[in-house]
This record gives C-alpha cells, sequence and structure tokens, in this order.
C-alpha cells in the first residue's frame, strides 16, 4: 500500500513539472511574439531616397539582379523576410513564366499559418520579368531566391542579407522589417484603411497594424493645414 502511495505521488509530482514546462513555454513564446512585434513596429521606415541607395548598392553586389528584387519585393508587398525566403517561382511566375498579378501565400510559407492574397503592382511586375529574364528558370518548385548553398534562404539568412545591405549603405536603424513597415506606412499616408492594410500585412488584429504605421512631423503639420 505504502509503494503504491509513493508510485502515486511520484507520478503526480512529474505530471505537476510537466505542466509548469508547458506553461513555462507557453509564456515564453507569447514573450518572445511580442517583443518580435515590438522590434517590428520600431524598424526604420525608408525614403524613396534611402531605397533608390540601397537598390544602386545592390548593383555592386555578386548577386545584383537577385537582391534588387528581393528589395523591390519586400518593399512593394509588405512581406515578411521568412515569406519571401519561403517563395518559389511557381508561386509568382505563371505557366508562360510571367509574373501573376496576385499570388497566394500557403499556411507553412506564413507566419501566422493563415493563407494570404498577395497582389503584385506594376513595379513589382517589371522587376519579376527582368528577374525571370536574367535565371530563365522554369522549374515551379524551385526557390524564387536562391542563397550561396543554391537552395531556400532561411528565415535568418534572409534577415542577414537585407542588415548587410542597409548597413552597407548607412541606414542606421533599418533592418529586415523596414520594408514591411514602410509599405504599411506608405499605404497609410496615402489614405488606406487600416482594415485593408490590415489584410494585406496577414495581421490578424489592426491594433498591430496600427503599431507599424510611423507619423513625423512634416505629416503632422500638413494634417492640421487641412482644418
Amino acid at each position: 500500500m505504502f509503494k503504491h502511495n509513493q508510485l502515486l505521488s511520484n507520478r503526480i509530482v512529474n505530471l505537476s513539472i510537466l505542466v509548469a514546462h508547458l506553461q513555462y513555454q507557453t509564456l515564453r513564446l507569447c514573450l518572445t511574439n511580442v517583443i518580435f512585434e515590438a522590434d517590428m513596429a520600431q524598424a526604420k521606415t525608408l525614403t524613396d531616397a534611402q531605397l533608390k541607395r540601397a537598390l544602386r548598392y545592390c548593383v555592386t553586389r555578386k548577386h545584383t539582379q537577385r537582391d534588387k528584387t528581393i528589395l523591390l519585393l519586400a518593399m512593394n508587398t509588405g512581406l515578411r523576410a521568412k515569406e519571401v525566403a519561403a517563395l518559389r517561382f511557381g508561386d509568382v511566375f505563371d505557366e508562360e513564366q510571367k509574373p501573376r498579378s496576385q499570388f497566394t501565400l500557403s499556411k507553412s510559407q506564413t507566419k501566422g499559418a493563415r493563407t494570404r492574397t498577395v497582389f503584385v503592382n506594376k513595379q513589382l511586375a517589371q522587376a519579376l520579368r527582368d528577374y525571370q529574364h536574367c535565371t530563365r528558370c522554369v522549374d515551379v518548385a524551385a526557390p524564387l531566391f536562391r542563397s550561396q548553398k543554391g537552395g531556400h534562404f532561411s528565415a535568418n539568412t534572409m534577415c542577414q542579407l537585407f542588415l548587410n545591405i542597409f548597413h552597407a549603405c548607412g541606414l542606421q536603424g533599418a533592418s529586415s522589417h523596414s520594408p514591411r513597415r514602410t509599405f504599411i506606412t506608405r499605404l497609410a499616408n496615402k489614405g488606406i484603411g487600416v482594415r485593408v492594410l490590415a489584410e494585406l500585412a496577414g495581421h490578424s488584429s489592426i491594433a498591430v497594424t496600427q503599431r507599424y504605421i510611423d507619423v513625423n512631423d512634416e505629416q503632422m503639420a500638413n494634417a492640421v493645414e487641412l482644418l
């Protein structure tokens, strides 16, 4: 009887430890997500001049067309670095190797495990045509952007690519989140509603989207002139 009670007590202790561990891991994950979103919302927004500087610098790099296209894709779609890294040729190009006017990210490609439609504007479509002209890729399953190892970039190596470009251009405070924040801020400044912005960004909450929108003194001065 004593051994049975001791065995039962040990099992209860072990179960309590397991529950505590799971609770800790859940809390840790939640805090990580909060910090990550906060970092993203604080990333530097880029001006047209700064974007042009980054694109000019890409011309000096080994993979000029690839790196220029990555920048333009991120700036014109607001995709996360992880989402850019996960793209395949068949996602973006149709059977005739022409850029799609829109494409869908699968759950496995997005951060929130939610499918999302991405729209391709004229500037991006031209950049994709130029990129396809250079790569001549016809494999729909191939990575859209190949790393030095020949496969997909990882989320981390894609983030590092952005950092390397922005650092070399002297853009202090710019990170892999900057194109995404710039995309959201520019559309907000053109009067696009926050609900539409949230859908484009793949945010489940408009409160998250609102934290991405940058506001400066010039915008506030222009706003009060409307009175």
